[in-house]
């Protein structure tokens, strides 16, 4: 399965990324490319739409462990599926979050590998800095 992974620092408390990153409804702050989300499923689902795709709505599911800092965000469409984890910074300051994210495509979405890894590092980058300015 194609794939790779990511790993940024906020100067955030892992709580205030946290905060962002199990909310989608949060994720048109900071997650590139996504313009809205519905997130009315108890179930943990949601639909978010593309920016610039008013009418390609793709139902995702979020499941999340807080005990393990982590967030798994699997799109129903494509099979995507992205694995956030934060840590604390124990080397930082003592506040910040270390941030990681593995994504996995499946062979037949492997042309979109360069591509998500542009619009990831890009909203690692920007969740990153939402939460420090959330937090100050």
């Amino acid at each position: 399965m194609p794939g790779f992974e990511l790993s940024g620092r906020s100067g955030a408390p892992v709580e205030e990324v946290w905060k962002l990153l199990y909310d989608p409804t949060r994720f048109p702050e900071w997650w590139a490319g996504v313009e809205t989300v519905r997130a009315d499923d108890p179930a943990g689902g949601y639909v978010l739409w593309p920016t610039g795709y008013p009418d390609f709505p793709m139902p995702q599911v979020l499941r999340g462990s807080r005990t393990e800092g982590r967030v798994t965000i699997s799109c129903q469409v494509s099979d995507l599926e992205f694995v956030w984890r934060l840590s604390p910074d124990k080397d930082g300051d003592g506040d910040g979050t270390l941030i990681h994210v593995a994504v996995a495509l499946p062979e037949r979405e492997s042309h979109r590998l360069a591509g998500q890894r542009e619009v990831i590092t890009d909203s690692l980058h920007r969740l990153a800095a939402l939460a420090e300015r959330a937090a100050r």
